[in-house]
């Protein structure tokens, strides 16, 4: 029976034969890289996968920092990023961009967050806007904005975060009429309030992460509607880092956050480092159980530049594709065009996703390889089954209703889904066709206010796994049925779940076990999760499909193998043993190969250590302290490594004292790897200084975290097509286990030479502390394994 294309009935063709729903569970999915190709044809199955090039935003704009992305309830991904240009001339630019693609890849303009007449009231007139954070709760869509000068002062820079809403992602969007988050004053100034990032828990909590390099990162609780903040803020993270993010994976709550400069064009170092914890207020610790928040503080690195055109790797959030596997999207600056063409100074950066796998309990871009330049995979955006219920007769050729009745509805006037489907009858099953393996993952946007309404995975006949809500018992249930026997588990929804607004159930099968849970929009902070073992009869193919009982409603089903995860990182470098013709163990004084760039007289050998106080000065810009370094370095690959001591203590303002190593071509090109005292905290930094189209430049880039003594080391490489020197930091403080870091480049005919260096300290700060003594207890260079 056919009727309207606004509602159109499928044919029943069996009899289910039992309720299929009366279970209790919910967990959080598994990750992996799905092998199906991406294609818009529900049955594809077999084809080449499309491949994307970094960056994304190319054709659209050429600057898309700090970027946020949602799938929207009609089926597109929608991203947000903080104000500027479009092009390279700068003709044309917005302060608050969106744009929206249908595969991730490809995008276009959506038009402004806040165009003239809707701009917050409280930001100040000609401001732009900076870092948004964007989110589906209970029907309604908010964004979570930075408006860097407001009205809170007159002296600029007094930034303050609000929030605004809105029925769809493309607005309008109405701000709120005061700060969620207001200009916080410190010393002569006002802290970084930016960067804001909304989490909710499992309990239903929600919170607002939030911060940058005045103070660090702090999170506060916000009401049920999410537009007020509700409690004090707690500190969880130094001030060495901005951009916070966080998903809960497991039973660890993750803190992402970026570290560095944002914005030096050619020798931008942003990093993004991850810390965990098993509550969403910490301490969040690294893999070495470093807190964030120390002085010397730690963090795991995800994504560092790594020797390519890709730097400034940055600021992000994390996406899903349709087969589980999660991405990045971050900002990126290309070091061969790092700039405006009208205006060197102001840092282009456009966005990129790369593949975010997690290996070990620890999140990492690309296994360890970082950025990409080079063809990729793309994400998987349509369904190997795919419907969105805009066509009723693609319906039917897509599913077939096994019981009850499964009609193509709509538009939703209360929501952007459009069209969608409704499940009718005591208990429905709608099914799809046999999907070629069992490791599967199914989901769709749900909704029942009565009745129960979810996704099938495995169905044979009245066999299969389902996952449902519940909204009379106000629960996630993941249930098994083989025959007779029965598997079930469930979760409650917390109370400010709303079961009339959609929600995203996702179930993914993997082996024997079976994880669902249930989101706002897939950003990796369930409201409830669960998991099931099955048994080995349930370990097969079969169909995908929704299920109800007692009604509902359902939009944006697909169904895909699941992702395959990646399981190991890429290898790091192995280190040979010392070559004693390039390294000295400082045991008689200095050896014969070490040559001065201005001797600076303080520096001696004591007892096997290299002993030097840190000079008032800085090789940065243009400053020019003493550089001792060796005279020559083996041809080839090899590793150039030392053990520090420098007492800079903790907590305490000792700008910039700092000590390590320096790879030197001149006092305008150069690298620099060392423990530096910023602010508060103690870093280990890898920064570089060049000139390009005539303009100086320096910027830095974080490894591990330092301790007393903190062990150094860079390994030298070439480029395998430019010839390029190719120098990766990483630090120990054990001299046993390495936190690697970014990758920095040197032209092809230079000729390093490197070194030791102590220098950095302030006039200030030599005047109140003294010089920091540095230590060294050796200089060793060992070929590469």
């Amino acid at each position: 029976m056919r009727t309207s294309r606004r509602t159109h009935g499928l044919l029943v063709a069996g009899v289910l034969g039992a309720a299929l729903v009366g279970a209790n569970l919910a967990a959080p999915p598994t990750a992996a890289a799905p092998r199906p190709p991406a294609t818009s044809e529900p049955s594809a199955t077999s084809g080449p996968r499309a491949t994307y090039t970094n960056h994304v935003t190319q054709g659209y704009s050429i600057d898309f920092p700090d970027p946020a992305v949602i799938r929207g309830k009609d089926g597109r991904w929608y991203a947000y990023a903080t104000g500027g240009p479009f092009d390279e001339q700068g003709e044309r630019s917005s302060s608050y961009k969106i744009a929206v693609s249908d595969d991730l890849v490809h995008w276009e303009d959506a038009g402004p967050v806040f165009p003239e007449g809707r701009r917050p009231t409280w930001a100040a007139p000609g401001t732009g806007f900076w870092a948004p954070d964007i989110r589906y709760l209970n029907g309604q869509y908010l964004l979570y904005f930075t408006v860097p000068d407001t009205t809170t002062s007159s002296q600029g820079f007094d930034p303050a975060i609000g929030v605004a809403t809105a029925p769809t992602p493309a607005g309008p969007w109405t701000p709120s009429e005061e700060p969620l988050i207001p200009a916080k004053p410190l010393g002569d100034g006002y802290d970084t309030v930016i960067d804001p990032a909304m989490f909710t828990d499992t309990d239903g909590t929600h919170y607002l992460y939030y911060g940058g390099y005045g103070t660090g990162i702090w999170v506060v609780k916000l009401s049920p509607d999410g537009l007020r903040a509700v409690s004090e803020p707690v500190h969880v993270a130094s001030s060495r880092y901005e951009g916070p993010n966080v998903v809960k994976r497991g039973r660890y709550y993750y803190l992402f956050a970026s570290s560095a400069n944002c914005c030096a064009g050619p020798t931008t170092g942003y990093t993004v480092f991850v810390g965990r914890s098993t509550s969403p207020l910490g301490p969040f610790v690294d893999r070495l159980g470093v807190p964030m928040l120390a002085s010397r503080s730690g963090g795991t690195p995800v994504i560092a530049p790594n020797g390519n055109k890709w730097i400034g790797t940055g600021h992000h959030s994390a996406l899903l594709d349709l087969s589980g596997e999660m991405y990045m999207a971050y900002h990126a600056i290309d070091r061969n065009d790092p700039w405006l063409d009208v205006q060197p100074g102001f840092t282009m950066r456009p966005m990129n996703i790369d593949r975010l796998d997690w290996i070990d309990g620890w999140p990492i871009v690309r296994a360890g390889l970082g950025a990409s330049e080079d063809p990729q995979p793309a994400p998987i955006t349509r369904g190997e089954v795919d419907d969105r219920f805009e066509d009723a007769w693609a319906t039917e050729r897509t599913f077939t209703a096994v019981t009850g009745t499964l009609t193509v509805e709509g538009p939703d006037d209360a929501s952007d889904s459009g069209h969608y489907a409704r499940l009718g009858g005591d208990a429905t099953l709608a099914v799809t066709k046999v999907l070629g393996r069992p490791d599967v993952r199914v989901e769709a946007d749900v909704r029942s206010e009565r009745g129960s309404v979810g996704v099938a995975a495995r169905v044979h006949g009245t066999d299969g796994v389902w996952a449902v809500i519940d909204a009379e018992r106000r629960e996630l249930v993941l249930e098994a049925r083989k025959g007779a026997s029965v598997w079930r588990r469930s979760a409650p929804l917390p109370a400010g779940y709303d079961v009339s607004a959609w929600h995203v159930v996702a179930l993914e099968a993997r082996g024997r076990t079976v994880t669902a849970d249930v989101t706002d929009a897939r950003l990796s902070d369930p409201w409830a999760t669960v998991t099931l073992e099955l048994p080995a009869a349930l370990h097969r193919s079969g169909r995908a499909g929704l299920v109800a009982t007692g009604g509902g409603e359902a939009d944006n089903f697909s169904a895909n193998r699941l992702y395959q995860p990646v399981t190991r990182t890429v290898p790091t470098p192995r280190v040979g043993p010392a070559d004693p013709a390039y390294s000295d163990e400082f045991d008689d004084g200095l050896d014969g190969n070490w040559t001065w760039v201005r001797e600076d007289t303080a520096a001696t050998v004591e007892d096997g250590q290299l002993v030097w106080p840190t000079q008032t000065a800085d090789l940065v810009g243009t400053g020019t302290p003493g550089l001792l370094l060796r005279s020559s370095m083996p041809d080839g690959d090899y590793a150039v490594e030392t053990k520090l001591s420098i007492d800079l203590g903790e907590d305490t303002v000792r700008n910039y004292q700092q000590a390590g190593l320096i790879v030197y071509v001149n006092d305008d090109e150069f690298l620099r790897f060392d423990v530096v005292a910023v602010g508060p905290t103690r870093i280990t930094e890898f920064g570089k200084e060049t000139v390009l189209l005539d303009r100086r430049s320096w910027g830095g880039g974080l490894a591990g975290a330092p301790g007393e003594t903190t062990w150094l080391r860079l390994v030298h490489t070439r480029h395998p097509t430019t010839n390029e020197h190719l120098f990766r930091a990483a630090s120990s403080t054990d001299g046993k286990r390495w936190t690697w870091g970014l990758t920095w480049t040197l032209p092809a005919d230079a000729e390093p030479r490197i070194g030791l260096v102590s220098h950095g300290s302030t006039p200030e700060t030599t005047e109140q502390f003294g010089p920091a003594v540095a230590r060294f207890d050796y200089f060793r260079v060992s070929p590469l394994r």
